[in-house]
């Protein structure tokens, strides 16, 4: 079956190079998945300034190709399709802003403007809130609606609600005009945002990457959490008014303020290039004094009439620009190295470091990752680190700075063994994480259970976190056998509210039991937490060996003989299964009556040799049941987009392994084709 590109509609002819289109195309998945990570999901897994160097080569190739431009380009797009409460319609569009990033951009921005406009052409320099935009509408003085940005364009959500939980919103203007629409950010002040995660994580519950999203979050949820969380607002523009018009931007100020109004509280009023820039530099030099995170600053026309005159592209306003400041970086030195074993096992070594200010904040910590890490660093204790802050909030490492190593230097070298229970530790298979594999160490059990009870492993339902940890803490699980034990803990879990009522308890109760019944030994052997074994590697075991008796006395030389278990895995399984505490408890779970032998079922051999990928949300299969059905006709389900990938099964919403498949050449299939392929 030929594979289709979205890209392959006679762009390759039009004088674009082939690399180019490919590197085009997964610059549009890639910056899509993240907008709407940052945008509808609120949970970005890279910072602004990341995304900022992409999208700005993906603008590099539309500018020299402008043919390539896709439909779906984020540079077609201003925010993000609203997709939760209700809609409401845009009166005045929320633009986004122009970024540039240089004093070369600012500088051609300005003279531009004054080449149109005029020699005394005025501009504000403001600072740029790292919030989430809103605005507000005003009927004779009153609010009557707030709505986010939305897709900027058509329509935001109603969060009119949420809003009048805000201190900062002016609920009735005491010297009203007849309408008035006014934008701004919300965003919480950096204390605001350190309170809520502390308060997360005092519950387990999961805490917030940054402000930014936290606001976001909190402000399109339950208004009561919006009262709790203590967001702020700044207003910037004056959208639309009747009644009454402002001649100047700053005008547009005093009036708000006049009523009450929060608006930034920080810009300058600048003539000429240089004072822009200056202007700039100031509001740079401020960022660690604020209480809030600002991501740069916007450089605006004053004058009304000016903006009216230039008007809008589909995406900007051609009267204003933002520049982004570059991640604040800072020198410190090298105290020590934490090396802490997490709960799943993965021992991290933390940098702990003299403490300097970033952002506003005072850090002394950052991940150094792993050994990998360390060696490509150089670092070594008393070495002076370049230590930067990514996203405005994480504190990460950039380099060393050589010329100020002391004499008596060394690498630093990670232990062999766990910090916690002494265990030596196992390096992964192509990775640089070390881990400790022993199920009894205290800094891995309550993650360990959780993942032994998940529902690829033992499919225990109401198992969570809190339960767990409880079950832990008060001393009834130390491993995964006790959890088949609990039934004989019946009445004292009961009398110590364990679960509260005995009802919840039977529940739980018959949970476990319905999970010894079904579950099979693929679920067991991947649920152990073994590094680098998970389902499709439990399942290649399994045909191999036929019972976790047989892989338990294999030898290492015949563990790395089977299909894609290279000698680091290898050795690693044979480890874990032959460390005495560990077949002690396997011992146990047998005798629990959990399953060890292997149940797998071969249909046909049409897929034999064949690895495939799953990616995105199948429109009628289950990711699991599509990796059965591949398997039951004797194909090989991987995690990973590697050259050794046969086909990528892709649906909807697919991510990074869709935009590497493309980049790679791999075959991209859709679920019917799938089953077309196999027959069915």
């Amino acid at each position: 079956m030929e594979q289709m590109s979205l890209f392959d509609n006679g762009l390759g002819s039009g004088g674009i190079p082939p690399e180019v289109s490919s590197e085009y195309e997964g610059l549009v998945k890639t910056l899509n998945y993240h907008a709407k990570r940052y945008y509808d999901e609120d949970t970005p897994e890279i910072s602004d300034y990341e995304y900022d160097m992409m999208n700005n080569r993906l603008k590099t190739i539309e500018k020299e190709y402008p043919s390539i431009i896709s439909p779906d380009s984020p540079s077609l797009r201003v925010g993000w399709k609203a997709s939760k409460g209700k809609k409401v319609k845009h009166n005045v569009p929320m633009l986004s802003l122009q970024d540039v990033f240089s004093k070369e951009e600012v500088y051609e921005f300005v003279n531009s403007m004054r080449e149109q406009l005029g020699p005394d052409t005025e501009f504000l320099v403001e600072t740029k809130i790292d919030g989430l935009s809103m605005s507000l509408r005003y009927d004779n003085g009153v609010l009557t609606t707030a709505v986010t940005r939305g897709d900027g364009i058509t329509e935001g959500e109603d969060v009119t609600e949420n809003a009048t939980q805000i201190p900062d919103v002016v609920l009735k203007m005491p010297y009203p005009i007849e309408y008035i629409e006014i934008r701004g950010e919300v965003y919480m002040t950096r204390a605001a945002f350190e309170a809520v995660n502390e308060a997360a994580s005092l519950k387990g519950a999961k805490t917030f990457a940054n402000p930014r999203n936290c606001a976001a979050g909190t402000l399109r949820g339950e208004a009561n959490v919006t009262k709790e969380r203590g967001l702020s607002l700044f207003i910037f523009n004056i959208q639309e008014s009747r009644g009454r018009t402002f001649k100047t931007h700053s005008e547009g100020y005093e009036f708000l303020r006049k009523n009450g109004v929060t608006t930034i509280e920080q810009y300058f009023k600048c003539n000429t290039a240089d004072e822009v820039w200056e202007a700039i530099q100031k509001i740079g030099d401020m960022r660690g004094d604020l209480a809030y995170d600002i991501d740069g600053a916007v450089v605006k026309l004053n004058d009304i009439e000016a903006r009216k005159t230039l008007g809008n592209t589909i995406k900007f306003p051609r009267w204003a620009i933002a520049y982004k400041y570059p991640p604040e970086e800072k020198e410190t030195k090298l105290i020590d190295v934490e090396v802490n074993t997490g709960r799943t096992g993965r021992v991290t070594p933390v940098a702990v470091f003299e403490p300097i200010r970033l952002c506003g904040t005072s850090v002394s910590r950052a991940t150094l990752h792993n050994q990998d890490f360390i060696d490509e660093m150089e670092i070594g204790i008393g070495d002076t680190l370049i230590v930067y802050k990514s996203g405005e909030i994480i504190p990460k490492i950039k380099g060393v700075n050589k010329d100020k190593r002391p004499s008596d230097w060394r690498p630093y070298k990670l232990p062999e063994n766990c910090p916690i229970c002494g265990h030596k530790l196992v390096r992964e298979a192509d990775a640089a994480d070390l881990k400790c594999i022993n199920l009894n160490c205290p800094g891995t059990v309550v993650n360990g259970i959780l993942n032994f009870v998940s529902r690829d492993a033992m499919n225990i339902k109401g198992m969570g976190y809190e339960l767990v940890k409880a079950l832990v803490d008060g001393g009834y699980v130390k491993d995964f056998s006790d959890i088949f034990t609990l039934k004989d803990q019946r009445d004292t879990l009961i009398e110590n509210k364990v679960l509260g009522l005995a009802k919840n308890t039977d529940k739980l109760l018959m949970s476990i039991d319905s999970s010894v019944a079904s579950a099979t030994a693929e679920n067991v052997l991947s649920g152990l937490g073994i590094p680098n074994v998970g389902k499709a590697t439990a399942r290649e075991l399994l045909k191999a060996f036929k019972s976790i008796d047989n892989i338990m006395d294999a030898k290492a030389e015949d563990l790395s003989a089977v299909e894609d278990i290279g000698q680091i895995s290898a050795e690693g399984i044979y480890g874990f299964m032959h460390d005495e505490d560990n077949r002690a408890l396997l011992l146990r779970l047998k005798a629990a009556g959990l399953n060890f032998e292997s149940r797998n079922v071969v249909t046909s051999d049409v897929f034999a040799g064949k690895t495939f990928v799953i990616t995105g949300t199948l429109p009628n299969m289950s990711r699991d049941e599509a990796t059965k059905y591949i398997e039951s006709h004797g194909g090989k389900v991987s995690s990973s987009v590697s050259k050794k990938t046969t086909c990528l099964v892709e649906g909807a919403d697919a991510g990074s392994k869709a935009v590497k498949a493309r980049e790679l050449g791999i075959q991209i299939i859709s679920e019917e084709e799938l089953l077309a392929l196999g027959g069915s």
